[in-house]
């Protein structure tokens, strides 16, 4: 009779099991956490998604408490890391989020230091509103030189990053 405890045993321990199962029922959580247009945009079985919008609806804590051990069960027919990777980017946590922030706020530098930017702006992102971002420029400038809140400012970097998301796309 074989021993638990033998060195050849490759079975992962029952608490290694429940660590995570508990994992990923917490990854659950975190998609129900989430609006339902930002699920929607990570790829998941339909069973799955299923699930969760019927968590949403349901409003007992015992129906709700259950229906998440059935998410968890769910999730362990799915790979979790490109879930935990776009949870992760929706967070801002990803170094390509990170990334992609900076860029966004070097391009809002430049254009700040150097109206010409606009045409570069203009060559990679044909559908930008090149006399707006004109105008949010002079706004913005006009905001720092008088010590104003930055609204300006905050909309220029929303534009173009608004626009730097659908090239990526």
């Amino acid at each position: 009779m074989e021993h638990l405890d033998e060195p050849n045993d490759t079975r992962p321990s029952k608490s290694q099991l429940k660590r995570e199962m508990d994992a990923l029922q917490s990854l659950g959580e975190q998609l129900l956490a989430m609006s339902a247009e930002r699920v929607a945009r990570i790829a998941l079985p339909e069973s799955l998604a299923e699930a969760l919008r019927e968590a949403r609806r349901l409003t007992k804590h015992e129906a709700k408490r259950r229906q998440m051990q059935y998410i968890g069960r769910l999730m362990r027919d799915v790979d979790p890391a490109p879930i935990q990777a776009a949870l992760d980017e929706f967070h801002g946590i990803s170094a390509a989020a990170n990334a992609r922030h900076h860029a966004v706020e070097r391009l809002r530098e430049q254009l700040l230091a150097d109206e010409s930017v606009l045409g570069k702006i203009a060559e990679k992102h044909r559908s930008a509103d090149l006399q707006h971002l004109r105008q949010l420029r002079r706004n913005a400038l006009k905001e720092q030189a008088a010590g104003k809140p930055p609204r300006a400012f905050r909309e220029l970097f929303r534009i173009l990053r608004s626009l730097e998301e659908s090239h990526d796309d």
